[in-house]
């Protein structure tokens, strides 16, 4: 009987045990979960850092892609945006102005056989991307 009573014992303290066990790996998925992933531009460098940015009719403007998912774009003229941002593929950038009734847009960024990395709003505005060493 002594037997019996010290295995039921040893099964409950087993059986406590291992329902505590998963409870550590879900801590750790949820750690991974809130760090942001690491995301690939069109050219293959990572998505944050600064840019220069050229449209068809000259205008030229600095964006400044954070890890934090902002950005700032500061025109020639010293004017910024502000926002958000996403890469969702290497070919698709959308942003979100940091203003009331905002919506996001999305920009189709290709490299050409040229090496001339484009950017395309859904207006068919083009940009020439260049990073900017820091």
């Amino acid at each position: 009987m002594r037997t019996i009573v010290t295995l039921a014992a040893f099964a409950a303290v087993s059986a406590c045990s291992q329902s505590e066990a998963p409870a550590e790996p879900a801590a750790v998925e949820e750690v991974a979960e809130a760090a942001p992933a690491a995301t690939v531009a069109a050219d293959g460098g990572p998505s944050t850092g600064t840019f220069k940015i050229t449209l068809d009719d000259g205008a030229v403007y600095t964006e400044e892609v954070r890890p934090d998912g902002t950005y700032t774009s500061t025109s020639a003229d010293g004017e910024t945006e502000t926002g958000k941002w996403v890469q969702k593929s290497p070919n698709d950038y959308c942003t979100t102005k940091d203003e009331e009734g905002a919506t996001e847009v999305c920009h189709k960024e290709t490299i050409g056989e040229d090496g001339v990395w484009t950017s395309v709003d859904p207006d068919g505005r083009t940009g020439t991307v260049e990073r900017v060493e820091t």
